[in-house]
């Protein structure tokens, strides 16, 4: 199930969004198994929780699925706190000493967060594949060992193999950071189609 603020106002759109994908009410109907529904109705249906929000909202987006919903759970933190307020290139409105998993973390003790899949574009995040020509590095931060080894086990169903582990929750101050170089890769390289490999 997805989640979002307005499920009718979300439904009622008729134009590509911001990357020219097809309005979301197109896409489902080729998706039959998926439901969409307001936030708290997707953190109640499902047994994991991802939260894909845009990092200026994951907190809000959050409360709104409410702690009933998120305690306890699996929740997968792909977001990152990107501050585009100033424009192109974002800054990260929190970084060094703290992160926004941490945040999340915080906000809801319950939850079992853990940070992946923040380090690259979401068409990579199911299908690392994509990149054919070698085998590329994912991250996991968080602080419930059997959470990480859930959502390893998850990662490795997607066809990932390098999955590294950094430890606890903190640990997501790095990778949100890495946002800053990827953005420029992306400019370099023209191409969203990319991602590290950390090289033993």
């Amino acid at each position: 199930m997805l989640g979002t603020r307005d499920p009718a106002k979300t439904l009622a759109r008729s134009a590509p969004d911001a990357y020219g994908n097809p309005p979301l009410a197109s896409w489902l109907k080729s998706q039959p198994a998926l439901k969409l529904g307001a936030f708290a109705d997707a953190a109640g249906h499902g047994e994991l929780v991802v939260n894909a929000t845009q990092g200026t909202s994951s907190l809000e987006a959050l409360e709104k699925a409410g702690e009933a919903g998120l305690n306890g759970k699996v929740l997968i933190d792909v977001s990152n706190p990107l501050d585009f307020s100033r424009g192109m290139p974002p800054t990260l409105f929190v970084k060094d000493s703290d992160s926004l998993a941490e945040q999340i973390q915080r906000a809801f003790p319950k939850a079992r967060v853990v940070k992946t899949l923040n380090t690259l574009n979401a068409a990579l995040m199911t299908d690392p594949g994509r990149l054919a020509r070698a085998e590329h590095s994912v991250f996991l931060s968080g602080n419930d060992p059997q959470a990480k080894k859930t959502v390893a086990d998850l990662l490795r169903s997607f066809g990932w193999k390098d999955i590294i582990d950094l430890g606890d929750i903190t640990t997501a101050r790095g990778t949100e950071m890495l946002l800053g170089v990827w953005l420029r890769l992306y400019g370099a390289l023209n191409t969203p189609e990319f991602n590290f490999k950390v090289v033993r």
